[in-house]
């Protein structure tokens, strides 16, 4: 009797002892498997970023002061500063406006050619920054088809790639790409018996659109109009091609490090443009319930 009740008893404290080890090998695997990622989190960005904080706060070679106030006092950065903005949002904007109806539309229809259509509609996305840019110079330049096209009408240059409006159409060129590419993914998950439940209750085109597509792919767009947002925020080989005399925060922190060796005021100006773009993920991630970045 007594080695018939000491199996169990073995037994159980071999089970009690292997579930206690458990998390424990659990956590041992997870960290080991993290290892080279926080590696090179903490070697690449953690420490350059914290650097790059402790070298704003220090004194601007034009000013004097501290290189954060710098930025909130003279008008030639917050002038930047609001231009970067204001152009990296209203790209958000008409990218998702012009993209997500085009990603809807080729999502729920099928013709001959929409394989090469979708290719050629994202085919931008493999071009760098310096090509988009050499593209509007092609288009808008001194020598582009516009400038040609109007000299031969009405004996005039028409041009616009080296001002904000060809930087626009730059941003947007490869914005358009991101759009559309999320919006079909979210179109193609979407329950289309939602839909057809809406008609059934005698919903027209509009409400359908209205109350039941663009809340279904609502997490998409404002993912994808964060990525193009925060793109747009750091774009600098499209803005460096069109023209060095941009007033944007990329195009400011290389002239500021480069031409001038103001390193205070270059990286406060990056500080201040990463802490924008974090704070405009973060507020889409909350806003799509976590899915910035991804296709729902």
């Amino acid at each position: 009797m007594a080695v018939i009740s000491k199996q169990p008893l073995g037994a159980a404290y071999s089970a009690t002892r292997a579930i206690s080890q458990t998390p424990k090998r659990k956590n041992f695997i997870a960290v080991f498997a993290l290892a080279p990622a926080l590696a090179v989190f903490f070697a690449f960005w953690l420490l350059p970023f914290s650097r790059l904080i402790l070298m704003g706060a220090e004194a601007d070679r034009s000013s004097g002061i501290s290189a954060y106030l710098t930025i909130l006092t003279h008008r030639q950065y917050l002038i930047s500063l609001v231009t970067t903005v204001t152009i990296s949002f209203t790209v958000s904007l008409v990218a998702v406006g012009i993209a997500g109806i085009a990603g809807f539309f080729l999502a729920r229809h099928r013709f001959i050619g929409k394989s090469v259509l979708v290719a050629i509609l994202t085919f931008p996305l493999a071009f760098p920054g310096v090509v988009v840019g050499f593209l509007v110079i092609m288009l808008g330049g001194r020598q582009g088809a516009l400038a040609q096209l109007s000299l031969w009408l009405f004996d005039e240059r028409w041009m616009f790639a080296y001002s904000l409006a060809g930087l626009f159409i730059g941003y947007l060129y490869f914005s358009i790409p991101r759009v559309i590419t999320t919006v079909m993914a979210a179109c193609e998950n979407l329950d289309q018996s939602l839909e057809e439940a809406a008609r059934s209750l005698g919903a027209n085109s509009w409400q359908v659109t209205k109350d039941v597509i663009v809340p279904g792919i609502a997490p998409a767009l404002l993912s994808t109009g964060a990525i193009c947002f925060a793109t747009s925020m750091g774009a600098f080989g499209t803005a460096f091609t069109l023209g060095t005399r941009l007033s944007i925060l990329p195009l400011d922190i290389y002239g500021e490090f480069t031409n001038y060796a103001n390193f205070a005021m270059a990286a406060a100006l990056s500080v201040v443009l990463g802490l924008i773009t974090w704070v405009a993920l973060s507020l889409a991630r909350k806003l799509a319930g976590g899915n910035v970045g991804a296709p729902v």
